[in-house]
């Protein structure tokens, strides 16, 4: 079996701020390492310009802005200006779902039909994938790939950590109907008599994860994965928002919890293990796509050999923080790999 195409995000995130150098940084690392990276471009512009930080040789992705709706004309041409863009040169473009697709399923197959005619009429478009994002149900989620088979260069992107979490919600919530679990944090008064709940619903996490990988890999279709961790109680993102962690990633707890002061991740190394393996044994296996989503967190590597990118800088601290940010991205790469190996 091939390796599978493994990629990383490839972008400065806040609270990195600076110029193309964190770019140039990046695009070396990961070149490196064998990892493909996936943008985020704002604009078809946008793009073109950051086709230039591409690892070459190896397979790149590009995450469009959220608010592209299928659902709409002017989503589906906004769409398909990026693909002219990005036409022989990436991958693959991954795209929000949206709320309104459960509102109007049948609506939603249409669009996924037309947006396959339109990538058909264009030469070496890439593929389309559309993201897990907006809360779906993941049963409806599944549903809808199922449903139209046909459609060859449209398929499905699971984010691992953005089912995981709405799991973990939804199983909350079951038991609390008033109550958002993620509200919650290691310093909430309440924690110690909520954490059996919490750690509860977290575990119904990784067995929806597995599920949903398991019936769209049955498809035979390329998948894309954001490859991520999270847990409910995480206070860890800077974006605010409870995943996007490492998978090595633990989160401590000001009180002893079954005699320790941590727990791990909703799926930690031994369900990224999992997640790998029940991509692998589907039908899907030779179009797999993994890319590694985690958000920076705070530390610094020295620069060594890449110091040279940053001759005209003053101050080295972001780029040493961007260059952490990528020892933690390549550090959860070997885990995948070695996941896959196995």
């Amino acid at each position: 079996m091939s390796s599978p195409k493994l990629l990383a995000m490839l972008s400065a995130q806040p609270p990195i701020e600076g110029d193309d150098a964190l770019l140039r940084l990046a695009q070396a690392r990961l070149g490196a390492a064998g990892l493909g990276g996936e943008f985020y471009p704002g604009s078809p512009e946008h793009l073109q310009r950051l086709l230039a930080y591409r690892p070459h040789t190896l397979p790149c992705t590009a995450h469009l802005p959220r608010d592209i709706n299928l659902l709409q004309g002017a989503g589906r041409a906004a769409l398909t200006e990026f693909v002219r863009v990005a036409a022989g040169k990436l991958y693959g473009l991954v795209l929000h779902d949206q709320r309104a697709f459960a509102e109007n399923p049948e609506e939603t197959l249409n669009a996924f039909r037309e947006t396959d005619r339109l990538l058909s009429r264009i030469t070496d478009a890439p593929l389309v994938f559309v993201e897990y994002a907006a809360g779906l149900e993941p049963d409806f989620y599944a549903s809808l790939f199922e449903r139209c088979t046909d459609v060859r260069r449209l398929s499905a992107a699971i984010d691992v950590g953005h089912v995981g979490i709405h799991v973990c919600r939804s199983a909350y919530r079951a038991r609390n109907p008033h109550e958002d679990v993620c509200a919650l944090h290691p310093d909430s008064p309440e924690l110690p008599v909520k954490i059996d709940t919490v750690q509860q619903a977290t575990s119904r996490a990784l067995p929806t994860v597995l599920g949903l990988i398991d019936r769209l890999a049955r498809l035979g279709k390329p998948l894309h994965f954001h490859l991520h961790d999270g847990h409910p109680l995480s206070p860890l993102s800077h974006f605010g928002v409870s995943d996007h962690l490492s998978f090595l990633q633990q989160i401590y707890l000001p009180f002893a919890y079954h005699g320790r002061n941590q727990v791990k991740g909703m799926f930690g190394v031994s369900g990224l293990r999992d997640i790998i393996h029940t991509a692998m044994r589907g039908d899907a296996s030779d179009g797999l796509s993994f890319m590694l989503e985690m958000h920076p967190m705070e530390g610094r590597t020295p620069l060594g050999e890449h110091t040279p990118f940053f001759s005209h800088w003053r101050d080295n601290s972001n780029a040493e923080r961007m260059n952490y940010w990528l020892d933690m991205l390549l550090e959860n790469a070997t885990l995948v790999r070695e996941a896959w190996e196995v």
